[in-house]
């Protein structure tokens, strides 16, 4: 226990600072309840979807924190689906949460965010993928764990180029969110040179998802969709309401890879990734709560680690002083991606590698070998420094 001890002191300011008086910190976590609606049962979220990650990260801060007599407590909200989200926020903050972690829709996390500024709490995104969230909607007290469509379609095209699979046909779907990857998929189809060789929608006409007849009409339904396509690739799919990307794989008309919503998924985290020690949380999480750790665990886990980082790394429960060093240089967070995590200047959001997810296995992980940044290979995911619109306020 004392080299312990003694090893946490090298890492701090002094030995001196770990016999500081107690410090209490307070983290709110401020979210709506997951959605049920999925295509397939077994992808329907847990009802404590990224709130367990959050509880094992204040774990595991209160493990790191207890040598500084740091004490970190997770303070919990639900929203509920008419609730109004600034009392909500403020009912956290009158707690003591000068940090709060958000799974909140984009426009919620902004009316938080704007009420919020002028109580001085900062939101952390851990669900949001919204770009505008990032550029013409930024703002200084939001920083972004979550990732943008962005980042998970550049994941996703630096794989499919990298293979020479670079024509592509695009199915999209009819809904708002639908048309945000669509056009983030667009995006990195001409910044890494693929071609989209023809485009479709999918309209979503209503009706039941599962009924008796439905892998017959579905089986029937998927090769009339997509035939008479030109020759292509690979098959991409934006559709993000769940509506018919889980369908496709094994029922196009033409005998091709499926990715995007479907197939081959772009993602923060599965439940079959193993490396750089990810099997160590993949374990502790499991016999934690019972089952497999998701992409809003690890972005809310991420979230309240990246407040206990700060917190031992400057030993001060000073939330002025937390946020400065969340974001200067200095600052980094260890996430089981071979790669310490840091955030971008500009518009406040985290770099992190991307994980191509089959399903089954992690096929690959983003950013592919030799897709090269003057400042950081992660940088060639999203939007980068030249292209943004953010200026923070």
């Amino acid at each position: 226990m004392l080299r312990i001890f003694l090893a946490v002191c090298v890492l701090t300011i002094s030995c001196g600072a770990a016999l500081a008086a107690d410090q209490d910190i307070k983290i709110g976590y401020l979210r709506q309840a997951p959605s049920k609606i999925r295509i397939s049962l077994i992808d329907v979220p847990a009802a404590n979807d990224g709130l367990a990650g959050a509880q094992l990260a204040t774990e595991d801060d209160n493990a790191t924190g207890r040598f500084l007599n740091q004490r970190f407590t997770l303070v919990e909200k639900v929203l509920g689906e008419a609730e109004d989200p600034v009392a909500a926020m403020n009912a956290l903050a009158d707690q003591g949460a000068s940090f709060i972690v958000t799974s909140l829709d984009a426009d919620r996390l902004l009316k938080v965010a704007d009420a919020g500024q002028a109580r001085g709490v900062t939101l952390i995104n851990a669900s949001a993928l919204d770009e505008r969230l990032r550029e013409q909607d930024c703002r200084a007290n939001v920083i972004h764990v979550a990732p943008t469509r962005s980042m998970l379609a550049d994941a996703l095209a630096q794989y499919l180029i990298w293979k020479k699979w670079d024509k592509w046909v695009l199915l999209k779907g009819s809904h708002e969110k639908d048309a945000l990857f669509a056009e983030a998929l667009r995006h990195a189809a001409t910044r890494f040179g693929a071609k989209i060789i023809e485009e479709r929608e999918f309209k979503d006409t209503g009706g039941a998802r599962r009924t008796d007849s439905g892998v017959a009409e579905i089986q029937r339904q998927m090769p009339v969709v997509t035939q008479g396509l030109p020759a292509h690739d690979v098959m991409v799919a934006a559709d993000e309401s769940e509506v018919f990307a889980g369908y496709l794989p094994f029922r196009t008309w033409d005998a091709r890879p499926v990715a995007g919503s479907a197939g081959l998924v772009p993602v923060t985290w599965n439940a079959a990734f193993d490396q750089w020690g990810a099997v160590q949380l993949q374990n502790r999480f499991t016999k934690a709560f019972q089952r497999s750790m998701t992409s809003q665990d690890i972005q809310a886990w991420t979230a309240v680690r990246m407040i206990g980082e700060a917190a031992v790394r400057i030993a001060s429960a000073d939330t002025g002083k937390m946020l400065a060093y969340i974001k200067s240089p200095e600052f980094s967070v260890a996430a089981f991606k071979g790669q310490k995590l840091t955030l971008r200047d500009w518009n406040l959001q985290l770099r992190q590698p991307i994980l191509l997810f089959d399903g089954r296995n992690t096929v690959s992980v983003s950013p592919q070998e030799g897709f090269l940044h003057q400042v950081s290979a992660l940088d060639t995911l999203g939007l980068d420094r030249p292209e943004t619109k953010c200026k923070l306020k």
